[in-house]
């Protein structure tokens, strides 16, 4: 997937997501059933997973070596990279403690909301500023798949929104 491609997918499935949330009444937007998050803690764990790759991109770019390293390997497919992460998730892989939200009340809603959509923002206006051969060289640590491209990262938070929109869905099935 090229960088338009990359752009304009995480712009259609976070506004997807944040759209789905905000079309939510009161009693789906903090229903929960067998410990499974609410809708809030799904937003608002989007949003602390968005966050630090939107930062990371605004490190100066010669930073980004010298933290990370760079790629000894070409980057894998959006398929595959999805593969690795579902595989991890049947593997027992759970989010991190930084990614774990709390409880999230109706008040938070729409602060999470344009959070979200404002760091999705930065993170797109971010990607611009990266060559081609750039998403593919230099390196972004995940707390669950391990050292990734940039391009991979992106493929992953592309896919990670999409992952906990239908979570969500599914889970509010149960409010039936």
């Amino acid at each position: 997937m090229e960088r338009q491609k990359l752009i304009k997918s995480l712009k259609e499935n976070h506004s997807s997501f944040i759209d789905y949330i905000n079309g939510l009444t009161n009693e789906q937007f903090l229903f929960t059933s067998q410990q499974k998050w609410t809708a809030g803690q799904q937003l608002n764990h989007i949003y602390l997973a968005v966050k630090p790759v939107a930062l990371a991109l605004s490190l100066p770019k010669f930073s980004l070596p010298l933290l990370f390293g760079k790629a000894n390997r070409p980057s894998r497919t959006y398929e595959d990279l999805v593969n690795k992460y579902l595989n991890k998730l049947e593997n027992g892989g759970k989010a991190s403690r930084p990614f774990i939200p709390g409880a999230i009340t109706l008040n938070q809603k729409e602060i999470i909301s344009k959070g979200l959509n404002k760091k999705t923002n930065v993170l797109c206006s971010k990607i611009e500023k990266f060559s081609e051969q750039e998403l593919d060289t230099l390196i972004l640590p995940h707390p669950l798949l391990g050292k990734l491209t940039i391009r991979e990262m992106l493929y992953f938070t592309i896919y990670h929104v999409e992952h906990h929109h239908e979570i969500t869905k599914r889970n509010l099935k149960l409010s039936n």
